[in-house]
């Protein structure tokens, strides 16, 4: 089925899928999160942009030679636009949580970098660039949670243990993505039955391009606006996702086991 079609019955054939697919694979982007009060990146940048009165763009800012010459202004924009830690998971994050608890779903794919998926109970979740809940220490390595990193007295947080200063893992422009991380996402697009495609535009490569190694049976595009990839999907849904798998779940009977299609 391509493109046409009611949003409810588009809802409903969504639901269908699910209910017959073993081999799930969620990717996501900053959508998903958008919904649980995370704005995405460019409304973030904006923001801060207009607060600070920034000379520098938000992509040089979160570059990776930036943060070495000028981690001070990083850390500020950074805790200040990037850490939200009054978001919570959304009706797309639990619904993806029990279908990957009743074995449908075998893995989640996303290039967000706030953890609600593994808050929401996603186990198998394979972060493209990076975790704020993973801080490591540039000399010693030491690892060092999000809290310490916000309770740092100073704005550029520094080891207790040697005095260095402590990166985020999340992936910077300038850095490349995580060979083993970029590896596994492309076995699980590749070995799906059905493949959601929730709340990116698909424009931040190489990310966007593991969708095309998916071969099987349906792909579905939970976005609000068009992207480069239409052309691709099955079943396209531009209502905000959170919404739409807030229906979907119901259509599931409240996990997906409980579907049947008529």
């Amino acid at each position: 089925m391509g493109p046409s079609g009611g949003q409810e019955n588009k809802k409903e054939m969504l639901a269908e899928w699910i209910a017959a697919s073993s081999n799930l694979v969620f990717f996501g982007g900053a959508g998903i999160s958008t919904e649980s009060g995370i704005p995405d990146f460019r409304s973030a940048a904006g923001l801060y942009q207009a607060e600070k009165e920034s000379p520098y763009p938000p992509e040089e800012i979160l570059s990776r030679p930036f943060f070495d010459r000028h981690p001070e202004v990083f850390f500020d924009f950074y805790k200040s636009k990037m850490i939200h830690p009054e978001a919570r998971p959304n009706a797309a994050h639990i619904l993806l949580a029990e279908l990957e608890r009743e074995g449908r779903l075998k893995g989640v794919v996303t290039q967000n970098i706030d953890g609600l998926h593994q808050t929401a109970g996603s186990r198998n979740v394979l972060e493209l660039h990076g975790s704020i809940h993973r801080n490591s220490c540039m000399d010693c390595r030491r690892f060092h949670t999000l809290d310490e990193v916000m309770a740092s007295p100073d704005i550029v947080p520094r080891c207790q243990t040697c005095g260095g200063v402590i990166k985020p893992d999340v992936v910077l422009y300038g850095e490349n993505l995580d060979s083993r991380v970029l590896g596994e996402s492309v076995r699980a697009i590749a070995e799906a039955d059905l493949l959601l495609i929730g709340g990116t535009s698909l424009t931040v490569q190489p990310a966007a391009s593991l969708i095309t190694y998916f071969r099987d049976k349906h792909t579905v595009l939970l976005n609000a606006s068009a992207t480069a990839y239409d052309h691709r999907a099955d079943l396209i849904i531009t209502e905000p996702i959170g919404s739409v798998m807030a229906e979907v779940r119901s259509l599931l009977g409240g996990g997906a086991g409980e579907y049947s299609a008529e």
